[in-house]
């Protein structure tokens, strides 16, 4: 039986506006040339809806279910599917581990920084597999936090990203995800010879998209549930929360600022 996780973010305000940022085109776009219009996808982890409506949009024949275990933020993704005038579209609250659907049920299932979050990828990779049709993808994109990297140098920045590491461990979490898709694809059983296996990264470095990442991070790592972990677990003072969120205000302050995420990803057809 998987050990149950925490989710390191949780649904604050500022984790649910970073989420909304997200669309197909930056966050899926290795999956968007196997995409076809009569397909049925099942979107675990969609959280506020985003990413799940651009994929309701590239399938107007088909349909998309948008899964989270999180019943609140649900209704931040119905309310997305609505002002998008997106119909082909429905959200349930599910379990990545025990999908309540029967075998061979969509054409693609889809994850986004999800199993990253998750003690039993591996468990949960079998699972996605059972309800996608023959000949169907199994789709997945995960950062590799420990393959980040910015400018200028920071220290207080390098102890967030040990700080991260450590809560999202504590929290039955694997960070640095993204290198390990492909392994984890084949412990499931996956052909190999059936997986397509890249990287892309999120950059920001204009000042636009510094004070957007910065900002929102100075407030998540002081306000999220990521805070809370770290204090309840005597991973890092109040203090020294504050020092670091204060790091990203700098940070977003620097003309010649850049930060980047690296991200791996896999296709797998069943």
């Amino acid at each position: 039986m998987a050990q149950k996780s925490v989710y390191t973010h949780g649904h604050h305000e500022s984790v649910l506006r970073t989420h909304s940022w997200r669309t197909v085109e930056n966050s899926a776009a290795y999956l968007l040339k196997s995409l076809q219009p009569h397909m049925h996808i099942l979107d675990i982890g969609c959280g506020p809806g985003t990413i799940t409506a651009d994929f309701a949009k590239l399938v107007p024949q088909g349909h998309v279910t948008g899964m989270d275990s999180a019943p609140d933020v649900l209704e931040q993704a119905r309310a997305t599917a609505k002002e998008r005038g997106v119909y082909n579209i429905d959200f349930v609250v599910g379990d990545i581990y025990a999908l309540e659907y029967p075998d061979d049920t969509f054409d693609v299932v889809h994850v986004h920084q999800v199993l990253c979050h998750i003690s039993d990828p591996v468990k949960a990779l079998n699972e996605m597999r059972r309800v996608t049709k023959q000949g169907g993808i199994v789709a997945a994109r995960e950062c590799d936090f420990a393959a980040t990297a910015w400018y200028p140098e920071n220290q207080a920045l390098s102890d967030f990203i040990h700080l991260y590491d450590r809560v999202s461990r504590s929290n039955g979490g694997e960070p640095n995800a993204g290198r390990q898709l492909l392994a984890w694809a084949r412990q499931a059983g996956y052909d190999k010879t059936k997986i397509t296996s890249t990287a892309s990264a999120w950059c920001y470095s204009t000042p636009e998209e510094r004070a957007w990442w910065g900002g929102s991070w100075a407030e998540r790592v002081v306000s999220s549930s990521l805070a809370e972990s770290a204090v309840k677990g005597g991973i890092a003072s109040k203090g020294e929360l504050a020092r670091i969120s204060e790091a990203w205000q700098q940070w977003t302050a620097e003309e010649d600022g850049w930060f980047a995420v690296l991200h791996g990803e896999i296709l797998c057809r069943v």
